[in-house]
């Protein structure tokens, strides 16, 4: 049976967006596999996210819908208000169980499920922020098999979520990558492993 992709899933705050447009922005159209985040967010008015994103990104950047199956060349965000979790068949699944680590959307939750629903096919990025939200997550993605890839800290605007997810995920199980390097890292990736 033809081995199904990897999903990429990422967790942001403080930071996130200058992060999210250098890491993913040069990813090709057709990139083979879907990449899944949530960037910290304060809901007040039009959510403008996906498409602040969209300008400086060749995937399709969209928010995450209940439901949807994942594709490969499609970003999806968890919307205000919802953790965004993953299913075994690769769909989105919105959620407004209590806040984690102060906050609804929150990473670990959807690295958790990530690494309960995708085992060793997951792949966590952890970018700039200012708290440690992810760093379980992305423990419980390694402890699974799956691969952690880190913004080296000193390329970060906040540097607490990269440093806090280094305290904790295996060395083994962890890539540590300048901003700009996260996106070729990636590709190759992909390009490499594809199938």
């Amino acid at each position: 049976m033809k081995r199904r992709g990897r999903v990429i899933v990422f967790g942001c705050s403080t930071g996130g967006v200058r992060a999210m447009q250098t890491a993913f922005g040069l990813l090709p159209v057709d990139y083979p596999w879907p990449i899944v985040g949530v960037c910290h967010l304060h809901a007040q008015g039009r959510w403008l996210m996906p498409e602040v994103l969209a300008r400086g990104c060749q995937l399709k950047v969209q928010g995450a819908v209940e439901k949807e199956r994942l594709q490969g060349g499609h970003l999806y965000l968890a919307p205000p208000g919802y953790h965004l979790l993953l299913e075994r068949d690769r769909s989105c699944s919105l959620t407004v169980d209590e806040k984690v680590n102060g906050s609804r959307p929150a990473i670990d939750p959807l690295f958790e499920s990530a690494a309960d629903s995708l085992g060793d096919q997951s792949i966590a990025v952890i970018l700039s922020g200012a708290n440690r939200d992810g760093a379980e997550g992305a423990y419980r993605i390694a402890a699974q098999g799956g691969l952690c890839v880190i913004q080296d800290p000193n390329t970060a605007e906040a540097e607490e979520m990269p440093r806090a997810a280094l305290a904790v995920v295996p060395a083994a199980q962890r890539v540590v990558v300048r901003l700009e390097e996260i996106g070729p890292f990636l590709q190759t990736m992909g390009v490499v492993t594809n199938g």
